[in-house]
């Protein structure tokens, strides 16, 4: 019952955090990498967090949405990685870039559970 509300929750998050990248673009663009058009990365991040939350919410697609948390969190390491070598980390100041590289792998690892229930 805990991982379904939890499961939930993280879904609601996602829809969130999809929705921000729309209403709050200039916040995401630092983490963009300049070879990628900020515009598109922040419209696909959008579609792709909404559509991963609604699929954690929807207990039929939950576990798609575990595969699909998981996969989305994989596509974001690069960025976290990246931004770990950065002169200026768009995440804060050192540490904080390695500590979200520890979320990142954390939430790799949450996608794969909630995947495999």
């Amino acid at each position: 019952m805990i991982k379904k509300i939890l499961t939930i929750i993280l879904g609601i998050l996602m829809i969130l955090g999809g929705i921000g990248h729309l209403l709050a673009p200039e916040a995401y663009a630092p983490m963009i990498p300049d070879f990628i058009p900020d515009q598109l990365a922040i419209v696909l991040a959008f579609i792709t967090e909404v559509a991963t939350g609604l699929a954690l919410i929807i207990p039929k697609y939950r576990k798609t949405g575990g595969l699909l948390f998981m996969g989305l969190m994989i596509a974001f390491l690069p960025l976290h990685v990246w931004d770990v070598f950065r002169e200026n980390p768009a995440i804060g100041p050192f540490p904080a870039p390695i500590i979200r590289l520890v979320i990142q792998f954390l939430l790799i690892y949450v996608g794969w559970r909630i995947y495999r229930k």
